[in-house]
């Protein structure tokens, strides 16, 4: 990773950005896509030297103040803006401790208590830590089904798994991104960035610099056992292990993909059975 992360953060957003997108007139011929510095340091109320050497990584120390008036010229939303803090050093006391890839019993519990919906549990780096049996069901064409980054950009079972793959691979980065805010010296993560780079996909898209965190949304499957799958899924924190997070997928009751899960249920359930009796 390089050693100037603040300063790539902001060229990156910076470059995302069109004058129209803030309400400024544009002047000139462009030779880069995206605002000038010039430009962004008028927006932010800054000094144009002082925002430079902020990019350039010569000023690696701005005040909390500076950092919000830049959110607010970049169009920052709560996650880029608060990865921006942590890029600082000067976030709030929200960096987790050490993260634990060790799920406890009581949550490998509760997961199979919930026989009808996946559920899964992941660390910062997206590693898949421990999963029920439909989840195992859900993520079965990936071989293995080890870490949701991977999977998605190196797996050649990801393209038809995957009905929205240019998103899923979108928001896979953005969580990466803001894992490595709050962890950037993390080895495991760090090794991950290097494999994944080997997908001119991900490079690119690691080089924009977008944050989000998991909260809830929608995802759209195919799975090869009983065709598409469109899931709901919420994402919660596992408070006794900081970095894990709990992952529910939910089908709309009644609805087709609350059958086509139910099915999906059935066929793994099979399955297990004769693996443990052939004779079945």
């Amino acid at each position: 990773m390089s050693d100037n992360t603040l300063g790539d953060f902001l060229r990156a957003r910076r470059s995302g950005l069109r004058p129209e997108d803030v309400g400024m007139a544009s002047y000139g011929v462009r030779r880069v896509a995206g605002l000038r510095r010039e430009e962004v340091a008028v927006l932010a109320g800054v000094n144009v030297d002082y925002y430079t050497r902020l990019e350039q990584g010569r000023e690696r120390h701005p005040s909390p103040q500076v950092l919000d008036a830049l959110s607010r010229a970049l169009h920052l939303d709560t996650d880029a803006r608060a990865h921006l803090h942590r890029l600082a050093g000067i976030a709030p006391n929200d960096r987790p401790a050490r993260q634990r890839n060790v799920v406890s019993p009581a949550l490998r519990q509760l997961m199979d208590g919930y026989p009808h919906t996946p559920a899964f549990v992941v660390n910062g780096a997206l590693d898949i830590l421990a999963a029920n049996a439909l989840a195992d069901a859900l993520y079965s064409p990936f071989d293995p089904a080890d870490n949701l980054a991977r999977m998605t950009f190196l797996d050649p079972a990801a393209g038809d798994f995957y009905t929205r793959w240019d998103w899923t691979a979108q928001a896979t980065v953005a969580n990466l991104r803001q894992a490595a805010g709050f962890a950037p010296d993390d080895p495991r993560l760090n090794a991950l960035v290097a494999t994944l780079t080997k997908s001119t996909a991900f490079a690119a898209l690691w080089q924009a610099h977008s944050v989000r965190g998991k909260t809830q949304d929608a995802k759209l499957f195919n799975h090869p056992d009983v065709g598409p799958l469109t899931l709901t899924y919420q994402a919660f924190d596992v408070r006794d292990a900081p970095g894990q997070q709990l992952v529910i997928y939910h089908a709309e009751p009644g609805s087709p993909s609350a059958e086509a899960l139910s099915l999906l249920g059935a066929l793994n359930a099979t399955r297990r059975q004769t693996a443990r009796d052939p004779r079945t």
